[in-house]
């Protein structure tokens, strides 16, 4: 009976060291497996940036729920030229972000309930516990790769459709 009793508890050992465990770091890249889910699971769908005459096309992961938001891109090592990360509001708030835990610098941009763009954060400092605000109630705010907006020429006033 002893050994019946070992034997059980030798094979719940082994069973679990080969079990997969959670881990807390995440994927360390937004890498997309298809065109409509990422890494990290969420829905991608084209965004359109409008300056002037100007169409700026992006595909961005949709951070819908809480939870999806406070993660936002932290962790995140790599981010396409044309990748980003929708945090859509309804109804219209004011927002703040910071980069705590993000490595990547990011432009964040504060887009209204009137589809324009009102401010940009550009080149947010990775790792920055410094919080960066909305001028005022944003109905959707975009992370783009830090310094792209200004390399497109996006800025307030511009039109961001989704």
């Amino acid at each position: 009976m002893k050994l019946t009793t070992i034997s059980a508890v030798v094979a719940a050992a082994l069973l679990a060291s080969c079990s997969p465990t959670q881990t807390a770091e995440p994927a360390a890249s937004a890498t997309v497996q298809d065109a409509r889910h990422p890494v990290s699971g969420l829905e991608v769908v084209p965004l359109t940036v409008t300056s002037g005459t100007k169409s700026h096309a992006f595909q961005v992961e949709i951070a819908r729920t809480g939870e999806q938001q406070s993660r936002g891109l932290m962790f995140r090592e790599q981010l396409g030229p044309n990748e980003g990360m929708i945090f859509p509001y309804n109804p219209p708030r004011n927002a703040g972000f910071w980069m705590k835990d993000t490595p990547l610098p990011l432009d964040i941009i504060f887009i209204g309930p009137d589809g324009r763009i009102m401010n940009i954060a550009a080149n947010t400092q990775p790792q920055s516990t410094d919080t960066v605000y909305s001028d005022g109630p944003a109905s959707l705010i975009l992370e783009i790769p830090g310094g792209r907006a200004a390399e497109l020429g996006i800025g307030p006033g511009d039109r961001v459709e989704w």
